[in-house]
């Protein structure tokens, strides 16, 4: 059959519509078939309007409610809508379902700290890492068989939902499966050679299902791929000034006569991979001055050399770089939240319809209706898995319509409330009866308060620094303890008086409703209990109270644990100074926001750890054992006893290795970092061959240049909205309401929104769905 049979449309309609016979509608024969026609009982269902009406409102009030909780979320609306298939991805969907599928991608990731070569060592230090435990043969493989199955599951039940048609033009599925084949077979190899293969491919592809996962994490990728080819010009920029500067510097520093001196030449410049790593690591002012004094020793003038260079190259083309990447990928990102927003409106109109013909369908005639029953509405939003906020503000919008029916326009309406970025009114304050109470809840309700708190709590940090610089040159058995445990005794009173007095004028329900109080009255309780526990341990503060008495913990560790939780409680501050919560604020938001850009930092550095475990494991040996270094290149490797002032050797960063994952990770994060990661380069290439610094050049642009880069995008996309909203926005005027900041927030302004004509002709391409509209 040519086209599918419209779940939504009863035959009647059909015909007049479409002018077209119905009598196949009624057809025994015209049963679900290849994933996208209808089931057959739901089709001879809607061939009688009326035969059953309360089947036809549920299957109607699902399809709403489906299309309402995937415009909630963002998602396509792209899937199957018969009634098993709509239980079947309400039920993917869930919170129980999708948080196991998390925690299968988890535990798969995970692995790699456990299997062979192991995590399991307290140091990663060549010199003292004694032999790990590794798991036997079968134990993680198992693990992951059984992860496999999962995946597999996954993937059978989304090409399901989505029709194989759909599902053949989804790349991202597509390549699902492929990984799942090549993993699957790696795995049957590493049982075959009984787990003692040295290369494992499916662990590089395991990322892979942590970025299927997150349609965000895609949107973001997909941007980034967009925005590389708008930095080639930088990049090319890049390359030829590092060339160019590579060829000056070895016309400048040439090989001269031992007597002369070539220090320079010898150390930095001596061959054109040597110079040009040396000039690339001063790009990131990793080795300055480092590189410049012998030369300049000798003459000033070649100073003139190294600053032409790092200006030219890093403050103008490597911020010029960052320029690129802001204005390009913010660009692709809204392009992006576009999309989103397509989606939420999308998903809306076509709940829209379904009402519109459950309207129809209930009324019996061919006439179509452009409006939706009210009380069916308020039926279907009760139904929705959504933000108990949300869903009692669009209810509320709803019922303040005081219409039978609602509009399209008015539909669309109504759910701007999930636009909507406030988070909560703070509740009111008790009232009491007592004059004598309503004077004290006016005083300690009163925001100045909180400053003479603030004052206290600075007056407590100037005694413990105080206290700390006098006691810096005494040994733990020489201090005497008593006036600073006094002092915090005291001050420790104060803050539980605060916080009672607080609760007491705002209520227990107002005081919670601040995340400042919240964090200041667990730090105080919590300070409260290590008070009580350390006076009944070691009594009062009393004249000889030595921090090295000794018991369940000693004095020094209790004292000390107090001290740092009351240096902790200074951050109370932030909320009462106003930039000062501003740029929290936006830490906080960045945090929520950064789920996307974290996950995609993560990929990128299993995969990298990864490649590094399968490069250069067990390169690095303990001081006298360099006989046993694998690959060994002549020429390349020297003993690992050298003390050469600024090597890997000299400052024993012998944990700094790839032997296992997580050592792998932080040498990652080192060079990411950049700072002395020439040392990095320098060890590798020496052990085992030059080209390793391709690794690490490649690891340096992707983490440090792109992603830190795209990071510092969205943070002053973030902080810009924040300080013109808190200026210009309702923050200014509503200061007792909190907000919250999305990334489609971010964009509101920005957004263009979709059209009827866009909507109507998406809702008219549906795979699934045939509305005639």
């Amino acid at each position: 059959m040519a086209s599918e049979i419209d779940p939504l449309l009863p035959c009647s309609r059909r015909y007049s519509v479409q002018q077209r016979d119905c009598s196949w509608c009624r057809s025994p024969d015209s049963s679900f078939h290849g994933g996208i026609r209808r089931l057959r009982s739901y089709s001879n269902r809607s061939a009688s309007v009326g035969s059953n009406p309360e089947e036809d409102d549920d299957l109607y009030i699902q399809q709403a409610t489906v299309f309402i909780e995937d415009a909630i979320q963002y998602r396509s609306i792209n899937h199957r809508v018969d009634s098993g298939s709509l239980r079947l991805y309400r039920w993917y969907y869930s919170k129980v379902c999708q948080r196991f599928l998390n925690l299968n991608i988890f535990v798969l990731l995970a692995l790699a700290f456990i299997e062979k070569p192991s995590s399991l060592t307290v140091t990663s230090d060549v010199r003292f890492r004694q032999t790990p435990w590794e798991p036997p043969c079968g134990m993680t493989e198992s693990i992951e068989l059984l992860c496999f199955f999962v995946f597999v599951a996954d993937v059978a039940v989304k090409s399901y939902l989505i029709g194989l048609d759909e599902f053949w033009k989804t790349k991202w599925l597509v390549a699902y499966i492929l990984v799942i084949v090549v993993s699957m077979v790696d795995w049957v190899i590493s049982l075959c050679f009984f787990c003692t293969e040295m290369v494992r491919i499916r662990r590089v592809f395991r990322p892979f299902f942590l970025l299927q996962n997150s349609s965000m994490m895609k949107k973001t990728l997909k941007c980034i791929k967009r925005t590389l080819p708008q930095l080639a010009s930088v990049m090319l920029l890049l390359a030829l000034h590092l060339c160019i500067f590579t060829m000056f510097a070895m016309l400048l520093f040439p090989r001269v006569k031992e007597s002369e001196g070539s220090k320079e030449w010898q150390t930095y410049f001596p061959y054109l991979p040597d110079s040009l790593t040396s000039l690339l690591v001063l790009l990131t002012t990793a080795n300055n001055p480092d590189v410049m004094i012998p030369a300049y020793s000798k003459n000033r003038a070649y100073s003139l050399f190294f600053i032409l260079f790092i200006v030219i190259g890093t403050f103008l083309l490597m911020n010029m770089l960052t320029a690129i990447i802001y204005n390009q990928f913010r660009g692709y990102l809204l392009a992006s939240v576009r999309t989103s927003v397509l989606r939420r409106r999308l998903g809306i109109r076509a709940a829209f319809q379904v009402l519109c013909y459950q309207r129809q369908s209930r009324a019996g005639v061919d006439e179509h209706f452009e409006s939706v029953g009210t009380d069916m509405f308020l039926k279907v939003l009760k139904k929705v898995d959504m933000n108990s906020f949300h869903k009692h503000a669009i209810i509320q919008q709803t019922k303040a319509l005081s219409s039978e029916y609602i509009l399209p326009s008015q539909f669309q309406r109504v759910f701007d409330e999930l636009d909507k970025d406030v988070v909560k009114e703070h509740p009111p304050k008790p009232e009491y009866q007592s004059s004598y109470m309503k004077k004290l809840q006016f005083v300690f309700s009163h925001p100045y308060i909180d400053f003479v708190g603030n004052i206290v709590v600075l007056i407590n940090i100037i005694c413990i620094c105080v206290t700390l610089v006098l006691d810096a040159d005494k040994a733990i058995s020489d201090r005497d303890d008593y006036i600073l445990g006094a002092l915090n005794c005291f001050f420790i009173l104060y803050y539980v008086l605060e916080m009672l007095l607080k609760i007491l004028s705002v209520g227990l329900r107002g005081y919670i409703s601040y995340r400042s109080n919240i964090f200041d009255g667990l730090l105080t309780l919590l300070l409260l209990a290590l008070e009580i526990a350390t006076f009944s341990l070691y009594k009062f503060p009393h004249p000889g109270w030595n921090p090295s008495i000794t018991g369940v913990l000693s004095l020094w560790e209790m004292v000390r644990l107090v001290n740092m939780l009351l240096i902790f409680r200074f951050l109370r501050i932030i909320p009462n100074v106003k930039l000062t919560s501003l740029v929290a604020s936006t830490l906080f938001d960045l945090i929520k926001n950064l789920r996307a850009f974290a996950g995609i930092l993560v990929v990128v550095y299993y995969v990298f750890a990864i490649l590094g475990i399968m490069l250069f494991k067990g390169v690095i040996v303990a001081p006298g054992n360099a006989s046993v270094v694998p690959n060994i290149h002549s020429g390349n490797v020297s003993d690992n006893s050298t003390m050469d002032c600024g090597t890997y050797e000299q400052l024993e960063y012998w944990s700094n290795n790839f032997d296992d994952f997580a050592a792998a990770l932080v040498v990652l994060w080192n060079v990411m970092v950049v700072n002395n990661w020439q040392v990095f380069l320098d060890v590798f290439s020496r052990y085992t061959t030059p080209w390793s610094k391709l690794y690490f050049v490649a690891w340096w642009l992707i983490s440090s240049v792109v992603w830190m880069n795209l990071f510092m995008a969205l943070i002053l996309e973030n902080f810009i909205h924040k300080w013109d909203r808190s200026h210009h926005g309702p923050c200014s005027e509503l200061s007792h309401i909190e907000y919250q900041m999305t990334v489609q927030a971010m964009f509101r302004d920005d957004l263009e929104e979709p059209t009827e004509e866009e909507l109507l002709e998406q809702l008219h391409h549906h795979p699934h769905l045939h509305l005639d509209i």
